[in-house]
């Protein structure tokens, strides 16, 4: 008896062995050439593997590493795991599941993607390959100006390689999206919880719930729920993109409406020197075009009218600039207001800052300012300070840039109250001279530069 059981310990021991070392001995070269030559046709872009070889332990499988896809290594796969059922090694559909190690991928990755869109048949039969199951363990997604978390990811798909649900959070668990089927769409919850948007404007969010509808190549969002910084941001929005051959263009578009949000803090990260506090409302609408997903930033119009209520803006005494008296050299102090609105258009990377209105008990102004794609700021603004000895309001020019910027009475209103003042005297020779200025600027500004 005790023979027989050695008998069978060595024959398992032998099988062991076996399966351990045939993976090795098995050429995978040709295999992978293969499967290089058909990724790189079906995806349109050369796809290299650097290595891989078979293993039947825990259960048969191809691995294979360093997958580079795309002429500039738009998308590098560290590990790839194919994983075949057992039930369909035998079966005409094969079916197997993936799963993926620190996959690395480049914003470039939409341009293939909206070849593979363009091109993709309308009508999807069923595949020689169904690939059930994928898993995706620290994805990093690889942005300009944005620093993107590391994602994990559960897609399940259908017998038509389509999605069927997925579970894609950041590592930390502080974003986590749930994909499942509804219907003849996709349902898609986005939750968020005390995330800082990775973007060059870091937000911190502290909770979101954003519901989605994904329906052939149309993502409808009916509704926005955000809270950030004491105050909550609503709306929705539409995104769409070419579906089948069509050379239509990727587009999206939405509004937005801001309730009570504290911009001290958000403000003070664009500008240490001058920045506001207050509590900001807004609404407004947003929309963008373009061939490519990746431009529609870049193409983004929106126009948003804008208040804030009781705040200050820190770092500029607007009435000490007024006053004329003030030196280039100075700056600091604060403006405290009641009400600060205006209208912000945005188109691709340049803003324009309108019908600025800035009211308190001390002054009153109004202006414009453009922010340049350069963060060079170019505007006017006109003051007027109570109980001074200005009967008129004292133009300003606004330079410099976003993080620096710089606010002095302009040339012409110091030339002008100089020449007022050595006419007429002070006083009203001073008010004279800037409002006979003003006028002159402004029929300057009929002839000169528009948006």
């Amino acid at each position: 008896m005790m023979k027989k059981y050695k008998k069978i310990l060595f024959s398992i021991g032998l099988i062991v062995i076996a399966l351990v070392i045939l993976p090795f001995l098995v050429p995978t070269q040709s295999y992978l050439q293969k499967a290089e030559r058909i990724a790189s046709d079906k995806l349109g872009v050369p796809v290299t593997i650097a290595n891989g070889h078979f293993s039947f332990l825990p259960s048969p499988r191809l691995v294979a590493g360093g997958i580079v896809v795309g002429k500039n290594q738009e998308v590098v796969i560290d590990e790839l795991v194919v994983v075949p059922t057992l039930s369909s090694l035998f079966a005409d559909i094969k079916k197997v599941n993936l799963k993926l190690t620190k996959p690395v991928i480049k914003k470039d990755v939409l341009t293939i993607i909206s070849t593979l869109s363009a091109n993709k048949s309308e009508n999807a039969e069923a595949a020689a390959i169904n690939v059930s199951h994928i898993d995706i363990a620290e994805m990093k997604l690889i942005w300009p100006d944005i620093d993107l978390p590391v994602f994990n990811a559960e897609i399940v798909l259908t017998q038509l390689n389509q999605l069927d649900t997925a579970v894609i959070q950041t590592v930390d668990g502080k974003l986590k999206a749930d994909v499942t089927p509804n219907r003849d769409e996709h349902l898609v919850m986005l939750s968020v919880e005390k995330w800082t948007l990775p973007t060059r404007l870091p937000l911190f969010i502290d909770k979101a719930m954003l519901k989605m509808h994904l329906k052939g190549n149309r993502l409808t969002v009916p509704k926005i729920d955000v809270a950030l910084y004491q105050g909550k941001v609503a709306g929705d929005a539409v995104l769409t993109w070419p579906a089948g051959k069509s050379a239509a263009n990727w587009k999206l578009s939405g509004r937005l409406n801001i309730n009570n949000l504290s911009v001290k803090e958000p403000s003070s990260m664009v500008s240490k020197t001058v920045y506001l506090s207050g509590s900001l409302f807004a609404d407004g609408s947003f929309s963008a075009s373009a061939k490519e997903a990746g431009q529609l930033l870049e193409r983004l119009q929106a126009s948003f009218k804008f208040k804030i209520n009781q705040g200050v803006l820190h770092g500029l005494d607007l009435a000490k600039v007024a006053s004329l008296l003030i030196k280039q050299t100075q700056n600091g102090g604060q403006t405290q207001f009641d009400a600060f609105s205006g209208l912000l258009n945005v188109s691709g990377k340049q803003y324009h800052l309108k019908n600025l209105n800035i009211s308190s008990g001390l002054l009153v102004a109004k202006g414009q300012v453009k922010v340049k794609p350069n963060k060079a700021l170019d505007g006017s603004v006109a003051v007027e300070v109570k109980n001074s000895i200005s009967l008129v309001a004292i133009p300003l020019d606004v330079s410099g840039t976003v993080s620096k910027p710089v606010v002095l009475p302009s040339k012409a209103a110091l030339a002008g109250a100089a020449a007022g003042t050595a006419i007429l005297g002070p006083g009203v020779g001073t008010s004279l001279g800037i409002k006979a200025a003003g006028a002159l600027d402004s029929v300057k500004n009929l002839f000169g530069k528009s948006d």
